[in-house]
């Protein structure tokens, strides 16, 4: 049985969507701000230790906030998005015209 909605319902709902993934971008934004910032200081504190700056910008701890905060931004974009961002329904229907085109094209 499907649900019928009214005009004001479907608007509601949309709009509830747009405000997930604005609050998405929003927090994407942040991460890379927030990460990016942390990265330089984490950078310059190993120079200051006596480290080169090949040293300090190739050591991987420097990294590992993106990496752990990164998981959470995968999760939020699969809670926002769902699976199908990945697999939408029409993806094996536009991967076979892909492959097909591909095919078409080599001859």
């Amino acid at each position: 049985m499907e649900k019928q909605f009214t005009q004001e319902q479907k608007y509601i709902l949309a709009r509830k969507r747009v405000e997930k993934i604005t609050k998405f971008y929003k927090h994407l934004a942040v991460y890379i701000i927030v990460n990016t910032f942390l990265t330089a200081v984490f950078i310059v504190g190993d120079m200051n230790d006596g480290d080169s700056f090949n040293e300090a910008f190739l050591n991987i701890w420097n990294y590992q906030i993106w990496f752990f905060w990164g998981i959470g931004i995968v999760f939020k974009a699969l809670n926002v998005f769902g699976l199908g961002m990945f697999f939408s329904n029409n993806w094996e229907e536009r991967k076979i015209k892909e492959y097909m085109n591909q095919q078409d094209n080599r001859r």
